[in-house]
């Protein structure tokens, strides 16, 4: 064993800070953007060392994944495990080796909303994925001013889920108006208007 080995069964491995994906991504746009006005040239040299550094860790997530299933240790539970952490699951989709289909991703986000909506009387169901990827759902029970605010919910749990879906659509159903009751003073005069021979009083 190498004292670089020796070191490190000695000493417990601290967990590094998780970087947060959305803060990170935007970063990296950032930075890019930062080479433009170096000019073409430099800008897409940057272009390819970042096409270049994504390319090396996505063949390095597809072999990992290899070996652990070759091992037989790519089991049903870990698979959940995976797509449960965003972190790694928003990797996978980048390299296209995310174990669901949009489809799926997109109903078990619905499934994980459904038990708090029920609460507030909101039921959400997929309507349709279209073939350029636009998900479309429908959401019914939410009214008054908090419904913009599930309606926002809603969209970002699946967009978080889903980054892949070039659009999420949330369609409001509005609830059945009830039927207009006529004051029974109405149905009076009606009554007395439409009887022959007599005459309404003023």
């Amino acid at each position: 064993m190498s004292a670089l080995q020796e070191t490190a069964a000695a000493e417990p491995a601290s967990s590094p800070p998780r970087p947060d994906l959305r803060s990170t991504g935007d970063r990296i746009e950032t930075l890019l953007a930062s080479f433009a006005g170096s000019g073409r040239p430099a800008q897409e040299r940057a272009e390819d060392l970042v096409r270049l550094v994504a390319e090396l860790y996505g063949a390095g997530l597809e072999r990992l994944l290899d070996i652990a299933y070759d091992a037989g240790a790519l089991t049903p539970a870990l698979v959940e495990e995976i797509a449960a952490d965003e972190l790694v699951a928003s990797l996978l989709l980048v390299h296209g080796l995310h174990p669901y289909d949009l489809q799926t991703r997109v109903r078990r986000a619905l499934a994980g909303l459904r038990p708090e909506l029920a609460g507030q009387g909101v039921v959400v169901e997929l309507s349709e994925i279209d073939d350029e990827g636009v998900v479309r759902l429908r959401l019914s029970g939410a009214s008054g001013c908090g419904a913009a605010g599930i309606v926002d919910s809603v969209t970002a749990a699946v967009e978080a889920a889903a980054p892949d879906a070039t659009a999420v659509e949330c369609q409001q159903e509005q609830p059945a108006a009830a039927p207009t009751l006529i004051p029974v003073s109405s149905l009076s005069v009606r009554t007395r208007q439409d009887a022959p021979g007599e005459a309404v009083r003023a």
